[in-house]
């Protein structure tokens, strides 16, 4: 009876705690001038399949030449927790192609977003969280791998 009685305390007190907790305590409050950006990735069977590519950005006026504006996120840790948040300290103007446009090509608005080919680990258990500076979007785009691999020959 008594061990019933410990199991069944132990799942209450487990549910309750799991249920209430703030999911954002780990992580820093914004400090000022930035905002705090939360992802919560659909759940999916095989995540190890999954990786997460972060689109930091703006809607701008822009012409017939594709553009990125320049920063870099940088990973850090929430203290005394171990999870893994972002931050992009800056967003600074970036690279553009050079194309001369046709003459009266309308200008038009666009998603412009900092360049970056890195993807993260794909993770639906744990909110994905990124401080970015006021005024700046925070976009996202989930790649997947196929189940099947394939072999590679012998050269």
């Amino acid at each position: 009876m008594k061990i019933k009685l410990a199991i069944l305390t132990a799942i209450t007190c487990a549910s309750t705690f799991a249920a209430s907790p703030d999911p954002m305590k780990p992580f820093p409050a914004p400090e000022a001038g930035f905002v705090r950006k939360v992802i919560q990735l659909p759940k999916v069977k095989n995540p190890e399949l999954y990786r997460v590519q972060l689109l930091p950005g703006k809607m701008m006026e822009v012409d017939c030449n594709t553009r990125n504006l320049g920063g870099q996120l940088k990973k850090e840790t929430a203290q005394g927790w171990g999870y893994d948040y972002w931050v992009l300290p800056q967003i600074e103007p970036g690279i553009s192609t050079m194309m001369a446009c046709p003459p009266n090509a309308p200008k038009k608005q666009a998603f412009v977003s900092v360049y970056s080919e890195e993807l993260h680990r794909y993770n639906d258990k744990l909110p994905m969280v990124v401080y970015v500076p006021e005024g700046v979007e925070l976009r996202y785009r989930i790649w997947s791998a196929k189940d099947k691999t394939q072999t590679a020959e012998n050269g």
